[in-house]
């Protein structure tokens, strides 16, 4: 038996996704891109005089619910798969596109730089539970236009695993479209062996903008899986009830679905967001507060009721260093994230609300998530019946460290944490010279760091990766990209 979660009856359920259905019948999406506006059209959606808001139909909506895929594969940059986005399969990503990094020893916050963006991709490489890249970092010598590109560019060029990104405009889509395109060398590959998934955020309350909008179907059109970021803030821009901000999350995204399947139906969509608690106090809002977590366990069994992958950003934290409040709040995610079956976990590495991220903290939040990943494992026997033989052997031998049965399960029955995680005696400690936390963080990730491998790709697929990338950096006034460490 695998452990589980659940934080809403079916009977539930099915009220919050009619209550979304009826905000999208009556009320409308506002959509601020003429081309999603004349597909909804053409499809029998009621648009309004100024051309902004669309009425969706309920019959369109259950259409697109039924025509989104149940499931979909990810590939790495070989073609070879690692993503199964099935009912109870869960994975681990990074947090995304942290405006800040978090400076070793001095725990100050800086701007990324490239050299920044290529050590996290080899760091991440290394990670075992770390499923995925993310495009986790924006590197500040580049010019913003490029900078959405420019890190998918890296992530391809030095990295294997597949990458969660997204573009920041509509223009980007073109540029990261063409970066997949030299790795996988044909439309039909890439579409058959997907390698990233892009993220489209509508903007609360039920509104898309042109640019998400835009690539959403762009997405679409080219086959490449989409990942809907509704965030609602709840007693702010969505109803201060939990209940009521799963209303509103469930509308937004649905409003994405609806978009993603006309486009393309059977287009792959993860059923995803990042919805938060507004914090009055401090005008924040928090990503490690319980009840941000709870909404996005809860949207998540939404998502699998209608019988869509899913995707949520929990298992980071809001805390501005390594601290007990960074693992307090990580730690929790990680596990409740795991015990909800959450398709796809974004988060690891994060901190302040998302702006900042820490190469420290991914090698810690690696820990946490092969430590959930054994607790969703659950308990089950391991040749323990009938347990007298085992027992009359343990009572024989006074010990049972070299028995058949503890070498025959020892390695999959007990998980073995790496050396972030202290297991020592004080004395060997102390013997070590009495590292903390984060100094054992830092000492893994440069170990880490140092023994990345290679890149797989051919020499060929590297120059054209680094020539596209050098036309869309000259089209923005830059030269010549950022120099890179051998």
């Amino acid at each position: 038996m695998r452990p589980a979660i659940r934080f809403l009856a079916d009977e539930l359920i099915e009220r919050i996704v009619a209550e979304a259905v009826e905000l999208l019948t009556t009320l409308g999406v506002e959509i601020h891109n003429p081309q999603a506006v004349d597909l909804l059209a053409s499809h029998g959606a009621k648009v309004s005089a100024d051309r902004f808001r669309v009425y969706l139909s309920e019959e369109m909506v259950r259409r697109a619910i039924a025509a989104a895929p149940r499931s979909f594969r990810l590939f790495d940059v070989l073609g070879r798969p690692t993503h199964d986005f099935t009912q109870d399969a869960v994975y681990f990503t990074p947090g995304s596109a942290a405006l800040y990094f978090l400076e070793y020893p001095s725990g100050q916050l800086r701007r990324p730089t490239t050299e920044d963006y290529i050590r996290y991709v080899h760091l991440v490489e290394q990670l075992t539970y770390i499923a995925s890249q993310s495009t986790a970092m924006v590197p500040a010598d580049v010019p913003a236009d490029i900078s959405d590109s420019y890190r998918l560019f890296l992530s391809l060029l030095y990295g294997r695993k597949p990458v969660v990104t997204g573009a920041f405009s509509a223009e980007g889509f073109a540029v990261m479209r063409d970066l997949q395109l030299i790795v996988r060398r044909s439309q039909a590959d890439l579409e058959a062996k997907p390698l990233t998934i892009f993220s489209a955020c509508p903007t609360s309350p039920l509104r898309w903008s042109y640019g998400p909008s835009q690539n959403l179907l762009d997405c679409a059109r080219h086959g490449v899986p989409v990942e809907l970021i509704a965030m609602p803030l709840s007693g702010f821009q969505a109803p201060v009830s939990l209940v009521g901000t799963l209303i509103q999350h469930t509308a937004e995204t649905l409003s994405g679905v609806v978009l993603s399947q006309l486009a393309r139906p059977g287009a792959p969509v993860l059923y995803g967001g990042s919805p938060a608690i507004f914090d009055v106090r401090q005008e924040t809002t928090p990503m490690g507060a319980m009840e941000t977590m709870m909404l996005d366990c809860a949207y998540c069994e939404i998502g699998k009721y209608l019988g869509l992958p899913t995707q949520a950003y929990i298992g980071m934290s809001d805390a501005k260093q390594l601290d007990a409040q960074a693992g307090l709040e990580s730690g929790v995610g990680a596990v409740l994230a795991v015990l909800a079956r959450i398709n796809n976990v974004s988060g690891p590495g994060m901190l302040d609300f998302e702006n900042c991220q820490s190469l420290e903290k991914l090698v810690l939040d690696n820990e946490l998530c092969g430590m959930a990943m054994r607790l969703g494992a659950g308990i089950q026997p391991r040749d323990d019946f009938p347990a007298l033989p085992l027992f009359e052997e343990l009572l024989r031998e006074r010990h049972l460290l070299i028995a058949d049965h503890t070498r025959r399960w020892l390695k999959e029955e007990i998980h073995f944490p790496g050396p972030v995680i202290d297991r020592t005696r004080r004395q060997r400690w102390q013997q070590q010279g009495s590292p903390s936390l984060l100094e054992r963080a830092h000492q893994e990730a440069e170990r880490l760091i140092r023994s990345a491998p290679p890149s797989p790709l051919g020499e060929e697929v590297r120059r054209e990766l680094e020539a596209r990338m050098e036309v869309e950096a000259r089209r923005f006034g830059l030269d010549r990209l950022p120099p890179r460490p051998e």
